[in-house]
């Protein structure tokens, strides 16, 4: 999530320091306010490149930091360990351009390429608009999200296996066909990555297990402490406990089942609850006593994670794929160790695992076809809602059989398809002409998939481009609908979609006989009425326009 941007010297931004929440957040201001100079801003600190002229007249550099919370996301995460830039939950990114047009790169305070901040930058938000950050126009990230469609992702898991199978074979079989490896160089090698693999000891899913049990022990006084309060809350507080407050509501209620037997039900229900606080209250003890705050079990799990953490980086790999890869090159040295390999043998073999492999891609490629028409009508549909009456979106796949297509994600190429308008034959989404209409048609998508996708910060930018009232009001719910369990912003010129949003953010420029400068503040209530007020009425507000705007706000 983007907790915070801190910009000086910017365009025409003195300093500005914005604090943002979860949620959906709008960010409005007259036109020509400035309101494209923040996205600007959050594109260069992931990772655009800069000019000059985007430093402030009169300065001598732009620098640009903006904070995002990384605790809940893990390929952030690990990224961050992979290339050991301090990963602690919070990650700060930080740009500063140069006024002769040089720039520099910062994660959490180490210097870094432009290629290493706009990978994180990927990992973190997606801008939808008429800009480059557009994640949705990439095919790995349309296969992706079309995976993450899919009612079971078995046949992704069985793919990748057989891929790999078949790859190490057609390596080895090359490898003896050319006779281009130095063989006991490679089985050497092989021998002491094994080594290394065998003195680790890591065994399937322990990984996870360790992870949970540091995080536990860790935490343990404050899981302890808030354990212990919610027992003290529901049993052993002396004064009052909930315990005694529903033993004392049955007294109660059984004094009065004489005088009305309708109260029989009740009087069983709050009987159930007081047994299940009971209940819960032994079980949080039980589960109290079962922590046991060992430091050195806590200095031993560290220990642990941070030797496998270590053999995973040497590796380029997670260190979830620690077991997998040391199964791939322990198979790779039992084939080297073979003596008087037959070609003609491994040929065979290969034919085999391509085979195999073939015939659980094409399982998978029907599986995502049946998935890809599903979700194409969803996506239709919800077009149709936002202003784009008879358009389609269509996921096309094209299933290639021949061995070089093969890869771990199986035999298909896929491709968003869209018509923006009836009578128009579809084109790929990065065909797409209007940019009101690329960042409408990424909304829908967004609405479908936005359970399965992996960023957790959306930025549309003129997704109200062209349409007005009712439908208007449908884009600002549903990009309040994707707020639910995203982070998103929108900058609009609407009021039916501002009025949708959890926080508001105005831009204003400020013109002096000196010069001519940009700020942002985050409205409070009576503010926020007013901005509602002047979208909806202009610069003469009157209290039929305030009494609509707080109507609207009021009808979220």
């Amino acid at each position: 999530m983007l907790e915070s941007i801190v910009i000086n010297n910017f365009a025409i931004i003195d300093r500005v320091h914005i604090e943002f929440n979860s949620g959906m957040t709008a960010l409005t201001g007259e036109t020509g306010a400035g309101k494209s100079i923040l996205l600007d801003a959050i594109q260069l600190v992931l990772g655009d490149r800069a000019d000059s002229d985007c430093v402030k007249a009169g300065s001598d550099k732009a620098d640009i930091t903006v904070s995002f919370d990384t605790s809940q996301l893990l390929s952030a995460q690990q990224w961050l360990q992979q290339f050991e830039l301090n990963d602690s939950g919070e990650c700060l990114l930080r740009r500063v351009i140069q006024a002769n047009g040089r720039s520099k790169a910062f994660i959490n305070g180490s210097p870094v390429t432009l290629t290493q901040l706009k990978a994180l930058g990927e990992k973190l938000v997606d801008l939808h608009g008429q800009h480059e950050h557009q994640s949705l126009q990439k095919a790995n990230v349309q296969r992706q999200l079309l995976d993450a469609s899919l009612p079971d992702t078995t046949l992704l898991t069985e793919t990748q296996t057989l891929f790999s199978e078949w790859k190490l074979l057609k390596k080895r079989l090359q490898q003896v066909q050319d006779q281009s490896l130095e063989k006991e160089q490679r089985i050497d090698l092989l021998k002491l990555y094994s080594q290394e693999f065998e003195e680790l000891s890591l065994s399937e899913g322990e990984v996870n297990s360790l992870q949970d049990e540091y995080s536990r022990l860790s935490h343990a006084g404050q899981i302890i402490e808030t354990t212990g309060s919610v027992i003290a809350t529901l049993y052993e507080d002396d004064d009052s406990n909930i315990q005694q407050q529903l033993s004392h509501s049955v007294q109660q209620l059984e004094s009065l089942k004489n005088l009305d037997s309708s109260l029989n039900e009740t009087t069983e229900l709050v009987k159930s609850a007081l047994i299940q606080i009971q209940e819960a209250s032994s079980e949080l003890r039980n589960y109290q006593d079962s922590i046991d705050i060992d430091p050195n079990r806590l200095d031993w799990l560290n220990n642990r994670l941070s030797q496998a953490q270590s053999i995973a980086r040497k590796h380029q790999i997670s260190i979830e794929e620690l077991v997998g890869y040391a199964s791939s090159l322990r198979q790779e040295l039992d084939l080297l160790m073979l003596d008087g390999e037959d070609v003609e043998k491994l040929q065979q073999q290969l034919d085999q695992a391509a085979n195999n492999y073939l015939e659980k891609a094409n399982e998978l490629s029907e599986l995502r076809h049946n998935t890809a028409t599903t979700l194409s009508a969803q996506i239709t549909e919800v077009m149709q809602t936002l202003g784009m009456q008879g358009g389609s979106f269509e996921i096309q796949l094209d299933s290639r059989q021949d061995a070089s297509n093969f890869s771990s994600h199986g035999i298909d190429q896929i491709q968003f398809m869209v018509s923006a308008n009836p009578g128009q034959s579809v084109k790929a989404l990065n065909k797409v002409a209007s940019g009101g209409e690329l960042s409408r048609i990424s909304l829908a998508i967004q609405v479908i998939l936005s359970e399965s996708s992996l960023i957790p910060t959306l930025i549309f930018d003129e997704v109200d481009s062209g349409i007005g009232g009712g439908i208007a009001e449908i884009v600002g719910r549903k990009l309040r609908q994707i707020a639910t369990n995203r982070q998103v912003f929108c900058v609009t010129h609407l009021p039916q979609v501002a009025s949708q949003a959890h926080q508001h953010l105005q831009v204003n420029k400020i013109k002096t006989d000196i010069e001519t400068s940009t700020d942002v503040i985050t409205l409070n209530q009576n503010q926020r009425l007013e901005e509602i007020a002047r979208m909806l009425g202009g610069m003469t507000i009157t209290d039929q326009t305030r009494a609509h705007a707080q109507e609207m706000i009021n009808n979220v």
